[in-house]
């Protein structure tokens, strides 16, 4: 699956979190970096590695 800035990707459910909307603002080796849009999570920045992405929702413009 390839991702790239802008992009709005489904990041699959954890122990410690739901399933949710998350905006890749940038894209690393490892991982990706953005900010949670949906849940309990809405608003707080993270990195979630490639394999907690379940499918791109929407691609960047």
């Amino acid at each position: 699956m390839q991702v790239q800035e802008g992009d709005i990707v489904v990041i699959r459910a954890g122990e410690d979190w739901p399933e949710h909307l998350f905006r890749v603002d940038w894209v690393f080796d490892d991982c990706v970096g953005g900010y949670s849009l949906t849940g309990p999570l809405a608003g707080e920045y993270g990195e979630p590695e490639f394999d907690l992405i379940l499918k791109v929702q929407s691609k960047a413009d």
